[in-house]
């Protein structure tokens, strides 16, 4: 045997010896062609490399004007993905209603469920991470900021059977606005700081939107500034109201605390809770909030993730 060869062996010997190259770090990945697209809306998703085989899904929204990328680097959700081993997903949405790019809460179509648009994309995009992903049907959840807060409270009334909880940051209740005419700022009747419904017709609203069904309604958790001029905090009240009296709650909480200084949270049993922020303008969530969030949904740490998965699994 020449020494070329017992050195090649040697080499060989070695690198086999060596642990297996560890998966690639995760990245946010635009995803194409996830399925039925009405609102022709854009689609990233953030997957772990470490992650339960049936993970949770959040889908996380951005404000008008911004974009799932955006709202990935602005937010808190991936990182805490890592620690906790969830699936987040970022939509993007396409519409105008002349203040930049809005997730669709004004239309006819918007307000009925299967009715198409963005909620019919955001519901595709869900399967999607399900039939990919093994996602877990039983935790799947949305948040949002500003338009995507709105859209938070739009996808559970929709569709209460996919969503198991929610939490919106400064948004206004389900069917608020009127039409797209409805929408700007400055012109709005929602937004306009006069908004005052009964929590009866607030709830009916809700209901109206998914004849018929019967079963298990989402929580709900809702954080709102105290100082919010541009979506008004007076609407923390109209969301309470329609989602105390979806679940069949009195006005009246069961507790009130203060988790963090400045955070002052209503709960209205283990259903709904409202979170007043001291002296914030229009700008939620800040640290920490993303995580309180989390926890509201009951994705929580759970002793060690199991080993990253392979790439190609991605």
């Amino acid at each position: 045997m020449t020494a070329r060869t017992t050195a090649l062996l040697t080499l060989v010997l070695i690198t086999s010896l060596l642990p297996a190259p560890q998966a690639s770090a995760a990245s946010l990945v635009e995803v194409t062609n996830f399925g039925t697209n009405p609102g022709r809306m854009r689609m990233h998703v953030y997957v772990p490399d470490a992650r339960p085989a049936k993970p949770a899904i959040v889908v996380a929204m951005h404000g008008c004007g911004g974009s799932g990328p955006g709202f990935y680097a602005g937010s808190e959700f991936a990182s805490l993905s890592n620690r906790l081993g969830f699936v987040v997903i970022y939509p993007s949405a396409q519409q105008e209603a002349g203040f930049g790019k809005c997730f669709d809460t004004w239309s006819d179509a918007a307000k009925r469920r299967g009715g198409g648009s963005d909620p019919v994309s955001i519901v595709s995009m869900v399967t999607y991470v399900q039939q990919r992903y093994g996602g877990d049907p039983n935790r799947v959840f949305a948040t949002g900021s500003s338009s995507g807060g709105m859209m938070t409270n739009e996808m559970l009334a929709l569709y209460p059977d996919v969503f198991k909880a929610g939490a919106a940051f400064m948004g206004v209740p389900f069917n608020c606005f009127a039409n797209a005419a409805d929408y700007p700022p400055g012109r709005s009747k929602c937004t306009g700081g006069s908004m005052n419904r009964t929590p009866q017709q607030w709830g009916d609203a809700v209901r109206q939107a998914y004849p018929g069904y019967q079963g298990p309604r989402p929580r709900m958790q809702l954080w709102h500034g105290t100082a919010d001029t541009l979506v008004p905090y007076s609407l923390l009240q109209e969301e309470i109201e329609q989602w105390t009296n979806v679940a069949g709650l009195s006005q009246t909480p069961t507790s009130t605390d203060t988790p963090r200084p400045g955070w002052n949270r209503r709960r209205y049993a283990d259903r709904v809770e409202a979170v007043s922020v001291q002296g914030a303008g229009h700008s939620l969530p800040s640290a920490g909030m993303a995580a309180a969030a989390l926890e509201f949904f009951g994705i929580t740490a759970r002793g060690p993730l199991p080993a990253p998965v392979r790439s190609d699994r991605r």
